[in-house]
């Protein structure tokens, strides 16, 4: 139990600065004299270290474990946190954002590679809603600082040192992770066979491939989106305080929490698809009510929609992986998908941000929209072929 909590307290550290950018950019953007697109192109350096630390992670744990591997990656995060709080200039923010999407992506693939083997479907719901834990503090911490006189540095340094905490609990535990690994850590050479069927682009011949992989990516391009531009759109078109938008946009990180925090306990009676369906009709209502003109309060509520709706889509997912293309195929699967999803965090911010600084944030509610209506019809043919490949393999065992 205690060795699932450090886990759990993992992914906080995990959530902990995907919404700080975001929140604290409205004030930051001023502070350090840049537009307010700008934040898009520190995003993209994020994205950008996750996408390359996932597709390395699988080899990095199989040489140091993903004990030692976690280690480092929130070590690397804690050490960039602190050198954002310390930035001089635009610059400097940039080069920090190199470790921190390093140390991101290898504790994310990692981890959710773990608990994927190790654990049961609610695990994996619960894991992700603690990242929404960490995800909801940093815009509160933020808020909070901000209104008793500190600015956003304070913000970054007290994130950091949170990191640390976590760093010095996780090299106590250790020997807890040798435990746990060591009856898996005897792996035997892979054949000709199976390089072949386990490389990084071979799931991409498995049918249906394409549309899980068009699935991730639009995925985390709504929530991307959100995470780095929902303040801003508060701000711009919602004539909201850059202050109280901060603290606002939590209540969209407490949706996608408490969304998962449910998820676990629907996902006893639910299948997978039915939520990932449920999750984005939810999506699709959230934005129709940013989209009418109506009062602030129901903007507001519809953030609490979305993320509900986001709760459960991105855990089923990947609990769906092995079932969509069989559990021989479903660590190479799971590599290149989650490659899919980092590459809709780094592109679709930054070039839609410059979209939206140059004409206006209004559009945001209609990219969202097109991205949740897609998404919905990938995810329902992905469920078909899968169905239909489940009864033609029914029928020749008939046979």
């Amino acid at each position: 139990m205690i060795f699932l909590a450090l886990i759990y307290l993992s992914f906080i550290s995990l959530g902990l600065p995907d919404s700080l950018l975001g929140s604290s950019w409205p004030i930051m953007n001023a502070d350090l004299g840049v537009a307010v697109g700008s934040a898009g192109f520190v995003s993209m350096i994020v994205s950008g270290g996750t996408i390359v630390s996932s597709l390395f992670s699988h080899r990095m744990i199989h040489r140091f474990g993903t004990g030692k591997v976690t280690v480092a990656s929130v070590a690397m995060t804690a050490v960039a946190l602190l050198g954002f709080s310390i930035s001089p200039s635009f610059p400097w923010l940039l080069a920090c954002a190199v470790p921190l999407g390093l140390g991101a992506g290898a504790v994310d693939s990692g981890l959710n590679e773990f608990v994927a083997e190790h654990y049961e479907a609610k695990h994996m719901n619960w894991l992700h809603c603690f990242w929404g834990v960490g995800a909801m503090l940093g815009p509160v911490l933020i808020s909070a600082l901000t209104r008793s006189g500190h600015n956003w540095r304070s913000g970054y340094f007290s994130i950091s040192m949170i990191q640390f905490v976590l760093v010095v609990l996780l090299l106590l535990s250790l020997f807890m992770w040798k435990k746990y690994e060591s009856p898996s850590n005897g792996h035997t050479e892979p054949t000709q066979g199976d390089k072949a069927r386990h490389g990084l682009f071979a799931p991409l011949r498995e049918k249906g491939a394409a549309f899980a992989m068009v699935g991730f990516f639009l995925y985390t391009s709504v929530e991307a989106l959100m995470i780095l531009w929902g303040a801003s759109y508060l701000v711009k078109i919602k004539n909201i305080l850059p202050v109280s938008a901060a603290g606002w946009m939590s209540l969209f990180f407490l949706g996608i929490t408490a969304g998962r925090m449910l998820s676990g306990f629907i996902s006893i009676k639910l299948s997978n698809e039915a939520l990932i369906r449920i999750g984005t009709v939810l999506i699709i209502v959230g934005v129709v009510f940013m989209l009418l003109p109506l009062p602030v309060v129901v903007t507001i509520c519809a953030l609490i929609v979305i993320g509900i709706g986001l709760a459960p889509i991105y855990p089923s997912m990947l609990h769906q992986t092995p079932v969509y293309f069989g559990k021989g195929n479903a660590q190479a699967t799971m590599g290149l998908q989650m490659a899919f999803a980092y590459s809709g965090t780094t592109l679709m911010p930054p070039v839609l941000g410059q979209l939206f600084s140059r004409v206006s944030f209004s559009l945001m509610p209609y990219v969202l929209l097109a991205c949740a209506l897609v998404l919905l019809a990938c995810t329902e043919r992905l469920a078909a072929i899968a169905k239909k490949k489940a009864l033609a393999t029914g029928l020749e065992g008939q046979i």
